[in-house]
């Protein structure tokens, strides 16, 4: 792999802020389970199925932001801040908009929410419980991931990072301090973790405001929010963001149905999965930081027509995910001792986490590759389509019907059932390899949007 300095340091300028943000971001689950896991396994297990409302609410404001970033990246690199700027504003009315339903939604109906997931009668009531507790973050979250997203594009992302980190730091410290009841403190179990969820937002919020106020961020224009603005500049948005959308819905829902199936093997499966999962996103926290950052880095080549610069870049920055994905693969085979040691779990569920870490560190490498070439490589010269298709089909045409079809028809043994659930990463490596040799992603969108504002 030819090793370009330049550009390496350019990328991992913007990579490393965002991957640190990932982690810290995967440390208030971590958090959440360690400490639930101390009361007892239902706590943890309701916690995790009741986080998968959380999940879904990213899969939309991700859309939203990612298809910001389609457009703004470009924009800004051409230097044109006005437009970067007006997409920024569309994607905070529909970020908002999307908070408010899961926000009335998880404080109005939080058990018939729950009841998708289980049909544990504890789960259910236990999980309800976090949801009404924590209904305020989404609204508040849909108003800071589009700040921290728009500071990636206008090289802040130090900024995003740090409000993010001080966040998930004040989060773990609420925790501890509201699930346990030191000091001063309620001791409020499963409603704690998610009150100090909803602090930690309403911190957030207000971190960006101050930074707003003080002119380190684009403006807050509320007039923007309630007109449309440029048709044009509309129209282009939801050209590269509704794919997006469909993908990260379809994908997300696919994994949320993961979620569901080990929801109706048992807790053993739940709290074990829960783990697993929490694991292999921390150390997936690189992997995603870097495809978040060659979609800036590319995007904004692509907008001052490098095309060939950006072509070549993206074959280093392929061959650099699966070094990437590697490492992290070995990392996860390395903790899982430590981890296995560290949880305190039922022996089944002990059981199952060993081989379900097994199965994270091999997962983790096509992840590695799949998101930085779809969920990078692609939108940054607005090829969005193809990821949605290749996502969805993926998923809901041969993973999930197999995952439905092992655990309820075929009833085979858990770990299986978990085995088939981490195909999904294998099975479209071909195509997205294939369709990446077309070199679709690689034009300018600017040249076609001309100036919109």
């Amino acid at each position: 792999m030819t090793f370009n300095k330049d550009l390496y340091k350019r990328l991992f300028s913007v990579v490393m802020p965002i991957a640190f943000q990932y982690l810290m971001a995967s440390l208030v689950s971590a958090s959440d389970a360690f400490m639930l896991g101390f009361l007892d396994q239902d706590s943890l297990s309701a916690s995790s199925l009741a986080g998968q409302i959380a999940f879904v609410f990213c899969l939309f404001y991700l859309a939203f932001v990612n298809g910001m970033t389609v457009l703004a990246a470009q924009y800004w690199g051409k230097g044109d801040r006005q437009t970067a700027e007006a997409a920024f504003m569309i994607t905070m009315r529909y970020s908002l908009l999307a908070g408010l339903i899961f926000t009335l939604g998880t404080a109005l109906i939080p058990a018939q929410i729950m009841h998708f997931f289980t049909s544990d009668t504890i789960l259910i009531t236990e999980g309800a419980k976090y949801l009404r507790t924590v209904s305020l973050s989404y609204l508040l979250t849909g108003f800071s991931q589009v700040y921290f997203g728009m500071m990636k594009v206008c090289d802040m992302a130090k900024l995003s990072s740090l409000i993010g980190s001080l966040s998930v730091v004040l989060n773990i410290i609420l925790n501890a301090l509201l699930i346990f009841g030191i000091g001063v403190f309620p001791k409020m179990g499963i409603a704690g973790a998610a009150l100090a969820t909803v602090l930690a937002r309403v911190f957030e919020t207000v971190m960006v405001l101050i930074a707003v106020m003080r002119g380190k961020c684009t403006p807050l224009q509320i007039g923007s929010l309630l007109h449309s603005g440029s048709g044009m500049l509309h129209r282009d948005y939801w050209k590269y963001t509704f794919p997006l959308l469909i993908n990260q819905l379809g994908w997300g829902g696919g994994v949320t149905m993961y979620s569901v199936i080990m929801g109706h093997l048992g807790s053993d499966a739940v709290a074990a999965n829960s783990i697993a999962s929490i694991v292999r996103s921390m150390i997936a926290s690189l992997c995603w930081g870097i495809a978040a950052g060659v979609g800036i880095v590319l995007g904004g080549m692509l907008g001052r027509d490098e095309l060939e610069e950006a072509r070549s870049a993206g074959g280093s920055f392929v061959r650099f995910s699966l070094v990437i994905g590697a490492g992290s693969g070995l990392v996860i085979l390395a903790l899982t001792p430590l981890v296995l040691r560290v949880i305190t779990l039922e022996p089944q569920a002990q059981y199952y986490l060993k081989y379900m870490m097994l199965m994270a560190a091999y997962y983790i490498i096509g992840n590695s590759l799949n998101s930085t070439v779809i969920g990078g490589i692609f939108p940054s010269g607005g090829d969005t389509k193809f990821g949605m298709c290749c996502d969805v089909i993926t998923l809901w045409a041969v993973v999930v019907p197999l995952g439905m079809l092992g655990a309820f028809v075929l009833k085979l043994p858990v770990l299986a059932v978990a085995f088939i659930l981490t195909l999904d990463e294998f099975v479209k490596i071909p195509v997205v390899y294939h369709h990446y040799m077309k070199f679709k992603w690689l034009r300018n969108i600017t040249q076609e949007q001309g100036q919109t504002t």
